[in-house]
């Protein structure tokens, strides 16, 4: 779905990121140095999502929810413990 042609303007205005949204770019950052995804990886498993959902999903939630693909995917993580961990971490982070 990346650099599907658009009529919308791009938004180059400077924004400041979340802490989620930190917190998953140094968690892909790690990932790669310690060899457990590549960028091309990164990018399928992001592109590979159902066209509706990617394009509900903002950029950094693209990242997450492709690292999680790749996680479950490699065997590293399971769903469930990925779903037991966020469930642990919602009152912290105040997400759902």
């Amino acid at each position: 779905m990346g650099g599907r042609p658009t009529s919308e303007q791009l938004n180059l205005a400077e924004h400041a990121l979340a802490d989620w949204e930190v917190v998953t770019d140094a968690v892909s950052v790690a990932l790669g140095a310690k060899g457990l995804r590549t960028t091309d990886e990164l990018r399928r498993a992001m592109e590979d999502m159902p066209a509706d959902e990617y394009l509900a999903l903002s950029y950094y939630e693209r990242w997450a929810r492709g690292t999680e693909q790749l996680l479950v995917e490699k065997g590293v993580l399971t769903r469930d413990e990925i779903d037991r961990k966020m469930a642990e971490l919602e009152p912290t982070w105040e997400v759902s």
